[in-house]
């Protein structure tokens, strides 16, 4: 089929969406002579669908044909052009957040397509695109000019960037409808940025955030603070509340648009994600469990093997990869969010960097570290309490939110056995209290455990305010008049992988076994994959200190003197 039978099967297509199939016949009558030239059928149909526009008036971009290598687009891609069309065009909300997979070509069909859309239809006076560096921003300008140059937007919207009516560079387009599309790094300042033209003084319409953050950004909680910092009291307030008039809205607030792929458990883009006033859509490269995937599939497994045979030269290797992989394609193949991502290639990536296609790829960075504890050995609250204990302490991690995303209190009732020198965690709770009535838990949880002679509070929050409370409430408490409780209460200043680290031998050989009832606490200590890629390491970080701290605990043996 030509080019030009193409584009009116394209148009008739949409028209058929939007009105029906016999509207869409007489519209396509009606403006055959002017469907796809100034304000003609095709540009009247490109303002409502923002599909259409992109794959008639971006069709180099976005369909395939014989002179070039355009990939089919995939189902993702219209769905994020459907919640673009119901932001921009109908309105709906004016955040949101696209947590997509590298590779998907989300700078492409967000950034660069909406941004022509936006300014060929002068739905957007003023737009500004944030990146990571300069070039990233001189990247998108070149990009999005060329997008705007070709002949089907001239052709319907006229010569929209000629130097003799506007202003081009690397980092600003002034467009000849007195519109202007600019980019900036995100080491750049946006404060108090404004278009002015001749018809008047514009703040930002449209802030799109592109991958602004690096390796740098997620460093430690300072550099994660600063790129917060830097969003929520510079670039969320360059633009523009909405203007309501008797109740009509006559000009939308400011659009803003993040979009990225996350680096670390709270980094920008997972904090964003946290933010209730963004609307967010995550994606991820395939939507199923890989790590159950690839081990219970055999034919993986031998492919594993295959790629990590150190003894087979490197070139001989990749031929039997792909021989193997050829031949049992059917028992291999998996489906992908696009045609793109080819089984094999991600599977050498997981395979090999786990790491970064979990970040990457999975869009996942709480599942992204290897799991520290592989094995984790429970026993029922009957066999645990069968036991003679010698050393019995409380130990408590507290916090201070009690919102559901917050950080919970640890807190761990642990014993070294007679016996077998084992450590028993006897009880492991995850709890969101405040002070007073995480004190008045410490406090029931003693009682419970008669046995319990140390308590063991972590400092750095309430710097010993919260021990003074329990001795306070105790001393009021008659049950207590006969127990004589030791209190720890220590700055905690240690790395906490190094610390977490010395335990992992005795909890995956078993020498550290937890009640089978503290499924929440257990669960938390399974996902633990370092600090760096777990959001909540409470449960974990509060048996660790307690395996330092019943060390402080000295026994003292009773004689018996028999005299003869």
């Amino acid at each position: 089929m030509d080019e030009a039978k193409q584009n009116r099967r394209v148009l008739y297509t949409y028209l058929k969406k939007e009105y029906g199939g016999k509207r869409a016949l007489e519209l396509l009558h009606e403006n055959n002579e002017n469907l796809f030239g100034p304000h003609g059928l095709a540009y009247c149909l490109g303002e409502k669908n923002l599909e259409f526009f992109c794959l008639y008036f971006l069709q180099d971009t976005f369909v395939p044909k014989p002179n070039n290598t355009n990939r089919n687009l995939a189902p993702v891609h219209l769905e994020i052009w459907h919640e673009l069309q119901k932001m921009f065009i109908e309105d709906l909300w004016d955040k949101e957040e696209f947590i997509l997979p590298r590779g998907i070509a989300k700078s492409t069909i967000i950034n660069k397509a909406l941004t022509c859309y936006l300014h060929c239809y002068k739905k957007s006076i003023y737009t500004i695109v944030i990146g990571k560096k300069d070039s990233d921003a001189a990247q998108f300008i070149s990009d999005t000019r060329k997008m705007l140059e070709n002949p089907f937007i001239v052709k319907a919207f006229g010569v929209l960037i000629d130097r003799k009516f506007g202003v081009l560079n690397k980092q600003e387009i002034v467009l000849g409808n007195r519109t202007k599309i600019q980019a900036f790094s995100s080491g750049s300042s946006v404060r108090g940025t404004t278009f002015g033209s001749v018809d008047g003084i514009s703040r930002p319409s449209t802030i799109i955030l592109d991958d602004i953050s690096s390796e740098d950004d997620i460093l430690n909680d300072h550099a994660k603070e600063k790129i917060l910092n830097k969003f929520y009291k510079e670039i969320a307030e360059s633009g523009d509340a909405a203007v309501i008039r008797d109740g009509v809205k006559i000009k939308s607030a400011s659009k803003f648009l993040v979009i990225g792929t996350p680096l670390a458990p709270i980094d920008f883009i997972n904090s964003i994600a946290m933010d209730v006033t963004f609307k967010v859509l995550h994606r991820r490269v395939v939507d199923f469990d890989v790590d159950k995937y690839f081990d219970n599939n055999k034919y993986w497994q031998h492919y594993k093997t295959l790629l990590f045979n150190d003894k087979i030269d490197k070139e001989d290797k990749d031929i039997m990869l792909k021989k193997y992989y050829t031949k049992y394609k059917s028992e291999m193949v998996f489906p992908t969010i696009w045609e793109k991502y080819e089984c094999d290639i991600l599977a050498q990536k997981f395979f090999s960097k786990r790491t970064a296609f979990m970040q990457e790829l999975m869009c996942d960075c709480q599942n992204v570290g290897n799991k520290w504890f592989k094995s984790i050995r429970t026993q029922s609250t009957e066999d645990i309490e069968a036991h003679i204990f010698n050393k019995t302490m409380l130990q408590c991690d507290p916090a201070s939110a009690v919102n559901d995303k917050a950080d919970s209190s640890a807190i761990a009732v642990g014993s070294i056995c007679n016996a077998n020198g084992f450590t028993y965690i006897r009880r492991g709770i995850l709890v969101k209290l405040g002070f007073m009535d995480l004190c008045k838990k410490i406090i029931e949880l003693i009682k419970l455990y008669k046995d319990i002679t140390h308590v063991s509070i972590e400092k750095n929050l309430y710097m010993g305010t919260d021990v003074l409370k329990i001795q306070e409430l105790m001393a009021l408490d008659d049950e207590f008049k006969n127990r004589k409780i030791t209190f720890l209460n220590k700055m905690q200043k240690t790395n906490k992988d190094e610390k977490i680290a010395t335990i992992i031998d005795a909890v995956n050989t078993g020498q550290i076994i937890f009640n089978e009832n503290d499924t929440k606490f257990i669960e938390q200590i399974q996902d633990f994959s370092g600090q760096k890629f777990t959001v909540h390491d409470d449960a974990i970080d509060t048996v660790a200190q307690f395996t330092i701290d019943i060390k402080e605990i000295k026994v003292i043996q009773n004689f018996k003197i028999e005299w003869v």
